[in-house]
């Protein structure tokens, strides 16, 4: 057992020197006060590392088909009424929502900015009940009647008991509404009217859009659109002989929900226009991201990039009309951000290196300093004598 013990022995890494050999210097203690403050320094350093989160970032391709993409906006038009402003989408696929409604918020506001009225966008009376005769007579004579689309029926059984049906009847055909006074539905709706009262005001409109994960494009114009024969086309069928300025400002532009880190690059953007009648368009690359924060929850959503550049629109071409113009493309590659703690073991590691590492640092300091001043004072010595 003693042989064991003594093969043990031999294969101490930290051989023990007695206390009466150890000489302790002046230079040594102002070594080992400044490396242990090193260490502490560095033990915090990495406890802080250790406990706090730290996000990780891949770049995978979007193998992802189908779905939606989520639009959510808030903008303000100062020198646009809510009454002829409206919001169109449509993108590759061909699918198009003109004059969106639903989800759409609009806010009539002064020249100040201050709000006047906020309402969801549903300008109009309310629609007719169910007809109970067809075509003929006036609105203010029989409200029960099936109303005329003014020759833009698709059937005899097609009524339009609305200024807004109406509207939507002469999209499909293709054809521009030039007077809106000889309609019933308008007069009884008081349209023109709502739109001389709101004159000289602003409009903020906000809401959300779901659309086709495609790429596509999302108008604020001032006018209503309409498609026309068998190609996608927006044109002004409401006021188009009108000046309008389209100053804007984009106070929220986002691509699907928020999560910490998320930054707009459209948010707070303001262009303001002293001349009438300017196309804005702004290219928007879409980049899906995926975040997933340390208690494990994942929020699917969307960063982007965008370029923008504006012109003066003339009457008479219909490719270009005044209003602000947002093209969106998706990008093929997927952002994934994860946060994930380090992990103990990997802690541990680091700070074994660390005291380890200072330790022996400082060993050869103090080792260099001793000799050097042992070397000095032989030196000094032999020199005297």
């Amino acid at each position: 057992m003693d042989a064991i013990f003594n093969r043990l022995r031999n294969l101490d890494a930290y051989p023990k020197i007695n206390e009466d050999f150890f000489r302790r210097t002046f230079s040594g203690g102002l070594i080992t006060i400044a490396s242990s403050f090193i260490m502490l320094f560095l033990f915090f350093s990495e406890l802080r590392l250790y406990l706090h989160a730290k996000t990780e970032t891949r770049l995978i391709v979007d193998t992802s088909r189908g779905g939606k993409l989520h639009i959510n906006f808030d903008m303000s038009f100062p020198a646009i009424p809510c009454s002829i402003l409206s919001i169109d989408a449509i993108d590759v696929s061909g699918e198009q929502h003109l004059d969106i409604k639903h989800n759409i918020i609009k806010k009539r506001t002064d020249y100040h900015g201050k709000i006047i009225e906020a309402r969801p966008d549903n300008i109009g009376a309310p629609k007719i009940e169910k007809p109970l005769q067809r075509h003929g007579g006036r609105l203010e004579h029989n409200e029960t009647y099936c109303g005329s689309c003014f020759g833009a029926e698709s059937s005899d059984d097609e009524c339009c008991n609305s200024c807004e049906e109406v509207r939507e009847a002469y999209r499909k055909k293709g054809w521009a509404i030039t007077n809106q006074d000889l309609i019933d539905q308008c007069q009884r709706e008081d349209f023109i009217q709502k739109v001389k009262d709101e004159e000289g005001e602003g409009c903020n409109i906000e809401g959300s859009l779901e659309v086709n994960k495609v790429a596509g494009s999302f108008n604020f114009v001032p006018g209503k659109s309409f498609h026309q024969s068998s190609f996608n086309f927006l044109g002004l069928f409401a006021l188009q002989t009108s000046d309008h300025n389209v100053s804007h400002r984009i106070n929220r532009l986002a691509f699907g929900d928020h999560y910490d880190g998320l930054v707009n690059p459209l948010d707070g953007v303001h262009w303001k226009y002293d001349k009438q009648n300017v196309m804005h368009q702004y290219f928007v690359k879409v980049v899906p991201t995926i975040y997933t924060d340390i208690g494990g929850h994942t929020v699917h959503s969307n960063q982007y990039s965008a370029t923008e550049h504006f012109k003066s629109v003339e009457f008479g071409n219909s490719l270009s009309i005044p209003g602000v113009f947002f093209y969106y493309d998706l990008s093929p590659v997927k952002v994934t951000y994860s946060e994930e703690h380090v992990p103990f073991l990997h802690f541990m590691t680091h700070i074994c290196a660390i005291v380890g590492g200072i330790f022996s640092v400082a060993g050869i300091v103090d080792a260099f300093i001793y000799h050097g001043q042992r070397k000095m004072k032989k030196v000094e010595i032999g020199k005297l004598g």
